[in-house]
């Protein structure tokens, strides 16, 4: 779909500041749009412009706010693209900067749900046309779910552009995955911080099991020197961080930092992260840190913006145009 107007952008209220940053990088205003809350709990959402024949996206992070539930922010905007596509929108896109449910991606226990598979499932019921996400926890099951068409962008750039400046004048640096599970990630992110800084990084992994939501680490697979890196899709409780970040002070790692696309820091996160196992987390702004103790974002914590990336991909996928030089490293 090729269009020389400009694209319709919606921001539904609780990705309203990370609507506004991507509405900035393209250029255009956020659409108006309407949310009102009635006194059961009950809501509705509508367009308050003319959309007809127009190529829409909206932009929601599906994540547990201090306003709305996972479940509570996933309905609202399924509801507003329903509306969209009854007021005759000519494609509705769903940027989704943080696709929730997507962990539970594969049967691991008898009778196990796939959520991932029925979140797409309620996305096409709603006549979805696409939908743009970054970093999910498995790319193809992802990939697979979805009947619609998907864009999924990487956080990788992000990470590179950072590390390749910071880490410049490092002789030694090791690119660690904190599972086997997130190798090929962590694979990805080092080879492009190898092209970036022009030298091979070393590489290693955590052993690591889990079963009923308990994680048992073992050891650490590979040679860890200089400054480690622990490249990940997310971070929940941190103790899958905390393992693998301990184990490298364990082999003699200078500095421990951490990348992960997406912060959610509940449970027990704050305390496992502000101890000396870890010198800085990098994430994105796809979660705010909400959840994060001040005290330990100030001084651990950096937040790299996401928005560039979602407004040079919604521009692309507006004029017809590519997304493989976008996700290249």
């Amino acid at each position: 779909m090729v269009n020389n107007e400009a694209p319709v952008l919606f921001a539904l209220q609780t990705s309203r500041s990370f609507g506004e940053d991507v509405a900035r990088q393209l250029g255009i205003s956020l659409s108006a749009c309407e949310e009102r809350e009635f006194e059961d709990g009950e809501h509705k959402s509508r367009p308050l412009v003319n959309i007809r024949n127009k190529d829409v996206f909206v932009i929601h992070s599906l994540y547990t706010g201090s306003q709305q539930s996972v479940n509570d922010k996933l309905v609202r905007l399924l509801f507003f693209i329903g509306a969209l596509k009854d007021s005759s929108a000519g494609r509705v896109t769903a940027v989704v900067p943080y696709l929730a449910y997507a962990r539970k991606d594969a049967k691991t226990q008898t009778r196990d749900p796939v959520t991932t598979r029925y979140v797409a499932q309620l996305f096409e019921a709603a006549d979805t046309d696409r939908v743009i996400t970054m970093d999910v926890h498995n790319l193809a099951a992802f990939q697979n779910a979805f009947r619609c068409r998907t864009d999924h962008l990487e956080a990788t750039k992000l990470f590179v552009a950072h590390f390749a400046s910071l880490l410049k004048e490092e002789p030694q640096i090791t690119v660690v995955s904190p599972d086997i599970g997130g190798m090929k990630r962590a694979e990805r992110f080092r080879q492009a911080l190898g092209r970036a800084l022009n030298r091979e990084l070393n590489v290693a992994f955590m052993e690591k099991a889990r079963a009923k939501g308990v994680m048992r680490a073992g050891r650490l697979i590979g040679e860890v020197a200089g400054h480690a890196i622990i490249v990940d899709d997310l971070i929940s409780t941190g103790g899958t961080l905390w393992h693998a970040a301990a184990a490298c002070r364990e082999c003699g790692a200078e500095k421990v930092y951490a990348a992960a696309t997406h912060g959610i820091f509940v449970g027990d996160a704050n305390r496992l992260l502000s101890g000396t196992e870890l010198d800085k987390l990098i994430v994105t702004d796809t979660i705010p840190p909400f959840r994060l103790d001040p005290d330990l974002a100030r001084n651990k914590l950096v937040v790299l913006p996401a928005a560039p990336l979602f407004a040079e991909a919604i521009r692309r996928v507006h004029a017809g145009g590519s997304l493989v030089e976008l996700l290249e490293t």
